[in-house]
C-alpha cells in the first residue's frame, strides 16, 4: 500500500518562511508527476505548484517567486519551500502524486492527509 506523508507545516509570521515536505513509501515502482495543492477554510482546493519526473515545474500565479518546487527522485519525495509568506497563503497544504505499484500496471493518484500552514502576526 502507497502512502504519502507531508511534514513541515507550522505558524509562522507574515515574511516568513517554511518548507514542506512530503515523503512516499510502500511498493513504488515508478512516481510520474508530484505536486502540492492546498485548501483554505471555505474554498476550493488548488494547484500550487507541481514537478515532473524530469524536474519540469509548473506554478499558480499566486505563488511564483515566492515558492519553489523540489524532488529527490531516490528519497520519493517531494519539498515545497515557501519565501515572503502571506496571510492568504494560510491553508491545508496537500501532497499529490501519480504512482505506479510494483504490482499494478497502470499510475494511480494519491493524496496526503495534509499539513497546516498558517501565517499569521
Amino acid at each position: 500500500q502507497v502512502q504519502l506523508v507531508e511534514s513541515g507545516g507550522d505558524l509562522v509570521q507574515p515574511g516568513g518562511s517554511l518548507r514542506l515536505s512530503c515523503a512516499a513509501s510502500g511498493s513504488i515502482f515508478s512516481i510520474n508527476d508530484m505536486g502540492w495543492y492546498r485548501q483554505a477554510p471555505g474554498k476550493q482546493r488548488e494547484l500550487v505548484a507541481a514537478i515532473t519526473s524530469g524536474g519540469t515545474t509548473n506554478y499558480a500565479d499566486s505563488v511564483k517567486g515566492r515558492f519553489t518546487i523540489s524532488r529527490d527522485n531516490a528519497k520519493n519525495t517531494v519539498y515545497l519551500q515557501m519565501n515572503s509568506l502571506k496571510p492568504e497563503d494560510t491553508a491545508v497544504y496537500y501532497c499529490n502524486a501519480e504512482i505506479k505499484e510494483v504490482w499494478v500496471g497502470k499510475f494511480m493518484d494519491y493524496w496526503g492527509k495534509g499539513t497546516l500552514v498558517t501565517v499569521s502576526s
